[in-house]
């Protein structure tokens, strides 16, 4: 037949047919075609996957997913898994979906070097970052990251965060005289500081002030917006449970995330008042460059780079959108995850009095308030305790990707299969969903040996002190908490420095302790990120009884 001949139907005469044939079986035909995509995609993964063991799941919906959002510790779940079924296993997930958790330093080493490339990042988690902070850093993936990544890089190198640590100290020592303000109009010589708002505090103004040039005034008593949306999110605990069943249910189908509930509401108008006061501080930014370009480019501050790569050209231009992008991921990793970093030290130490104790006179032994490069290497002791709280309390408890292409993951212990065979590697389909469980493994016995549960900086002061598994776990010390390969996080020097300075400062001044006795019980709870609270306490309430060391 000749090309020629064949008669391609027009719009009309298509809408004629469809009409002919009904709504309804048109319908019922696009929801077949997409039934068997569905199930040739389900069978391809089931042929290229290598099928592993792991849990039964428990709810037909949400497979084991429920249990683990609404679970108090877990991490022990995860770790439980593994002990029963090997490094890695399969956990049944939403509506029929299925992950595969690596807990094997191996495994996730082959995926963290892959990641951005191989392994990206969910629909769902790209809906929410998106929708929150925009298409920045947190939000690109493969050479779109690297571009961003790059034209960042200089404002957190040593020498950038060197220039920093004066602003760090001002932050802590503003706490430090307001805390002493309320002692002294105290009674008896103590005072109850929540001290999770305060550790707020110092992180925002900290960031504020070191990447924007701008002072919030939140240790002064300002009330600015972006806290008020913060704090919003770990207010309402009882609405949470509602906010679970979307996200579960948005793993599987991210457009369901456009349906309005309170967490949704909450994402939409932080992004909304982190981008107002981002555009507020780069408009202002640029008129100063106007006035003295070469004190903002001589500065290397995170805002000069900022505007230094709207004007660049080649690989490094970023447009207005990334630009604003940046600045509210700024804001929202500078405020989020050191201030939980500081209140787990907080609370760590007032549990452990004798820790609290061994740290002070290292560093009332030590004397005057110590530069960056001393808090990097003179205060053993400070570094340890500040390592051991970020083992036991990772502000991202867990990474869940996609695999964007077939893989093989080596594993470095044959873990048995299905079919009860045991190999030493693992195939991965194109779409299979990869978790590492970071707080899992960074607390496994199997890893870290038969004290991993406990807070012991000890641990961090001997060569022999991490174990020899804990040494193949690649990433910053043999912890997977700032990430690893690509996408290790870029301010990870910048948010030690922060926490050393500050920790360093308050334990040098305060003796802290649970106001309700050593045994008053802590409890995750669920912000942007999970945040401590003390059992009973409303929103993310750490109440610590603080008196001045004398």
């Amino acid at each position: 037949m000749k090309l020629s001949t064949i008669l391609i139907p027009s719009p009309s005469s298509l809408w004629t047919t469809v009409r002919s044939v009904g709504a309804f079986n048109v319908a019922c035909s696009f929801a077949v075609l997409w039934a068997s995509i569905k199930v040739l995609r389900a069978l391809r993964w089931r042929l290229k996957t290598t099928q592993l063991r792991g849990p039964p799941r428990t709810s037909f919906i949400y497979g084991v997913s429920h249990d683990l959002m609404s679970s108090k510790d877990s991490p022990a779940m995860y770790e439980h898994w593994a002990t029963e079924y090997g490094v890695a296993y399969m956990i049944p997930s939403v509506l029929g979906l299925t992950k595969i958790a690596l807990c094997d330093p191996r495994a996730i080493a082959h995926f963290y070097a892959r990641e951005t490339w191989t392994y990206l990042q969910t629909p769902l988690s790209l809906m929410m970052i998106e929708t929150s902070i925009g298409r920045g850093i947190i939000w690109s993936q493969g050479e779109n990251h690297r571009r961003q990544r790059k034209a960042l890089t200089p404002a957190f190198s040593n020498a950038a965060i060197r220039k920093l640590a004066s602003v760090f100290y001002d932050s802590a020592y503003k706490a430090k005289s307001a805390w002493e303000t309320a002692i002294e109009s105290s009674k008896d010589g103590n005072a109850v500081i929540e001290v999770q708002n305060w550790m707020n505090h110092i992180s925002l103004d900290t960031i504020g002030i070191t990447g924007f040039s701008h002072d919030f005034g939140s240790l002064d008593g300002k009330r600015a917006s972006v806290t008020e949306v913060f704090d919003s999110f770990g207010n309402n605990q009882k609405a949470s449970a509602v906010n679970q069943v979307f996200v579960l249910l948005a793993s599987a189908f991210p457009i369901i995330l456009k349906i309005p509930t309170k967490r949704t509401v909450l994402l939409k108008k932080l992004g909304v008042t982190m981008g107002e006061i981002s555009n507020d501080l780069l408009i202002r930014s640029r008129q100063e460059k106007d006035v003295n370009s070469s004190k903002i480019d001589e500065e290397k501050s995170i805002i000069g780079l900022l505007i230094k790569s709207e004007s660049q050209d080649a690989e490094l231009h970023l447009s207005e959108e990334e630009v604003v992008a940046q600045m509210k991921s700024l804001l929202l990793a500078g405020y989020e995850t050191t201030s939980i970093s500081l209140t787990w030290a907080l609370i760590e130490l007032s549990q452990h009095p004798d820790i609290q104790t061994k740290l002070r006179e290292e560093l009332l032994a030590f004397g005057a308030d110590p530069t960056y490069d001393q808090l990097k290497t003179d205060l053993p002791y400070l570094d340890g305790v500040v390592h051991e709280i970020l083992r036991l309390h990772p502000a991202v408890p867990e990474s869940i990707r996609y695999a964007a292409a077939d893989d093989v993951i080596p594993l470095s212990e044959p873990v048995c299969t299905e079919s009860g065979e045991m190999t030493d590697s693992i195939s991965i389909a194109k779409g299979t969903l990869i978790t590492i469980p970071t707080a899992s493994i960074n607390r496994s016995s199997a890893i870290w040996g038969p004290d991993a549960k406990e807070f012991k900086p000890d641990r961090w002061l001997t060569e022999d002190g991490i174990s020899g598994k804990a040494k193949e776990v690649q990433g910053h010390r043999h912890l997977l908490t700032f990430l690893d390969g690509p996408r290790t996080c870029l301010g990870k020097d910048f948010a030690i420095a922060e926490f050393k300075t500050v920790l360093s400062v308050l334990v040098k001044n305060f003796v802290f302790e649970m106001r309700d006795g050593l045994d008053t019980p802590v409890e995750p709870v669920r912000g942007i990120l999970p945040r401590p609270r003390v059992v009973g306490e409303d929103g993310i309430g750490v109440p610590l009884r603080v008196r001045r060391y004398e």
